[in-house]
């Protein structure tokens, strides 16, 4: 069951990845995380109301994106692991990327 699994052996957040796009600027960095936050919200919201395959992977996997995008590469990995989950395991795919997210976050705000 994907909500029992190690996230990934990949780092929860990858500070360089982000700063190769942000050139280090903390203003920038801390804005693009803070949307990130955001996008994670909506797209766990996303997960709960979806009521059929279209719309479960076209939430997991714009998350993933978002994702990959800032360097958070295990919750990106999660996503793509319930991206394609039989509408049985939803739930639980949806709980594994809340968790992942939560120390995901944690990472975020870890100095640097």
């Amino acid at each position: 069951m994907l909500a029992d699994r190690k996230f990934s052996d990949r780092p929860l957040f990858d500070q360089a990845h982000l700063d190769r796009y942000t050139g280090g600027d903390e203003a920038l960095t801390a804005e693009l995380l803070g949307l990130m936050c955001e996008q994670v919200a909506r797209c766990i919201g996303l997960m709960a109301d979806a009521r059929d395959e279209t719309a479960w992977q076209a939430a997991t996997h714009t998350l993933k994106g978002a994702a990959r995008g800032v360097g958070a590469f295990a919750l990106a990995d999660v996503c793509e692991a319930a991206e394609h989950q039989p509408q049985s395991a939803w739930p639980g795919a949806r709980l594994a990327i809340e968790r992942c997210f939560q120390e995901t976050e944690t990472a975020f705000r870890a100095p640097r």
